[in-house]
């Protein structure tokens, strides 16, 4: 599984001129799937997210988790960042998992979310999306979450 994580002062999706989902001070999380990541331990990946202390404190440092300041959560399902990009001008998308099994996991990765007690808010899986932002910092995180036992 490929994240990136935006802190945002701001993040909202519109779909066919319509918002569906917004969210004030938080984290934006673009999600891609990839096969083999329905065996991933999502609890633990919403904990961390949850916890990682990217939030500035009043020195300026970034010394605050989401869960410390309230903020909120937008996920985003992207096939795209499962993307091979090293060959060629067309990237190829075999290494996203199928809709079908991406939507579970995304599925339990919100649900994941919720068990720690953050209201996530999401895109329409599958749908094309206008998502807008504002990042603040500029702060972004690219994070792997690799299966179990797996190499690399």
């Amino acid at each position: 599984m490929r994240l990136v994580l935006q802190r945002v002062t701001q993040a909202h999706v519109r779909v066919a001129d319509a918002e569906i989902a917004r969210i004030g001070q938080g984290i934006l999380l673009l999600v891609g799937v990839a096969p083999g990541d329905e065996h991933l331990d999502l609890d633990a990946t919403a904990k961390r997210i949850v916890g990682m202390r990217i939030f500035s404190d009043t020195e300026g440092r970034m010394n605050r988790s989401l869960e410390e300041i309230g903020g909120e959560i937008l996920l985003v399902s992207q096939f795209t960042l499962c993307a091979e990009t090293r060959k060629g001008r067309r990237p190829s998308f075999v290494a996203a998992a199928p809709p079908e099994m991406a939507q579970r996991v995304f599925d339990r990765l919100v649900d994941a979310f919720r068990q720690r007690g953050v209201s996530p808010q999401t895109g329409a899986f599958g749908a094309k999306m206008a998502v807008g932002l504002t990042n603040d910092g500029p702060v972004t995180f690219v994070l792997e979450v690799a299966p179990p036992g797996a190499v690399g």
